[in-house]
């Protein structure tokens, strides 16, 4: 078993964090697997160096040890890069010029009154940009133009399904499957590369999962319909699809998942008030 915890440095690591990277190792150690850490920075307008150092801190602080080279992601903006260009080629891509107004406006204007539809990526895209796809196969992939899975070709009328282990957010486990249908229907032309990055966070973990082996992820049910974009991407690039487990999320008093703006929850915080790691162990429930 393989595992990861995989955090963006965009500000500190709170008590949800923990129990996620927590649960991670203490599942691959019970198998006697490995635990790894992948550090997301690809929005570099976000990240800063000093949240990067505090995760560090604070994991280690918790007892975690990972395996080195940890893995970065704006090291490897050239394999998404990669990745892209043969979607492209394949025509599984399409250029879009549409600002997030243009997509509400297009949603809205026929169907005035009734409610934008959603999925697990924002609003379901409504092809406004799909006929701006390459025109030969040595047709490069247009720079700083966001593209778009061109999810009908994407899924090419297939069944689709993953193991998890844990659960959704209504309680789904064991095999989850959906069809092509579903997946149109339902998520619709995804971002897989941002104009201000080169990449997203879909394309850029189903590469870096796969490059990783890890074999079981561990992450919060609140991104369990998300799952259905990464086994469509594994299916169509030819990646494994690891064993998924869906965990609880760590709630604030009245409810609210925690945020990183939330310092109140912050690990650091804890530390400096004197608790203990098997202090935040138990007030994450291990």
């Amino acid at each position: 078993m393989i595992t990861r915890f995989a955090p963006s440095p965009t500000g500190p690591l709170h008590l949800g964090h923990a129990y996620s990277a927590l649960l991670a190792q203490d599942m691959a150690t019970a198998k006697g697997g490995e635990f790894l850490l992948r550090i997301e920075d690809i929005d570099r307008t976000r990240v800063r160096p000093e949240w990067e150092a505090q995760i560090f801190e604070d994991l280690h602080w918790l007892g975690l040890s990972w395996s080195q080279p940890v893995m970065r992601q704006s090291d490897r903006l050239g394999r998404y890069s990669e990745k892209l260009d043969w979607l492209w080629a394949g025509h599984h891509v399409f250029a879009c010029t549409c600002s997030r107004s243009d997509v509400l406006d297009a949603l809205a204007a026929p169907q005035e009154g009734t409610d934008v539809p959603t999925g697990p990526d924002c609003v379901i895209y409504p092809g406004t940009c799909r006929r701006n796809q390459a025109k030969s196969f040595d047709d490069p992939a247009p720079a700083k133009l966001a593209l778009r899975l061109l999810m009908s070709s994407a899924v090419a009328q297939t069944r689709f399904s993953f193991h998890e282990t844990g659960h959704g957010p209504n309680g789904e486990t064991g095999l989850i499957e959906f069809t092509a249908e579903d997946a149109i229907r339902e998520i619709g032309d995804i971002v897989l590369a941002r104009r201000d990055l080169g990449t997203s966070y879909h394309l850029s973990v189903v590469v870096d999962d796969a490059a990783q082996h890890i074999t079981h992820v561990v992450r919060g049910e609140d991104l369990f319909e998300v799952t259905k974009i990464h086994v469509i991407l594994q299916r169509l690039m030819g990646l494994p699809t690891p064993i998924y487990h869906h965990h609880r999320l760590i709630r604030d008093d009245a409810g609210k998942r925690l945020a990183k703006r939330d310092d109140a929850r912050a690990i650091s915080k804890y530390r400096a008030e004197g608790a203990s790691p098997e202090d935040v162990r138990q007030m994450v429930g291990l």
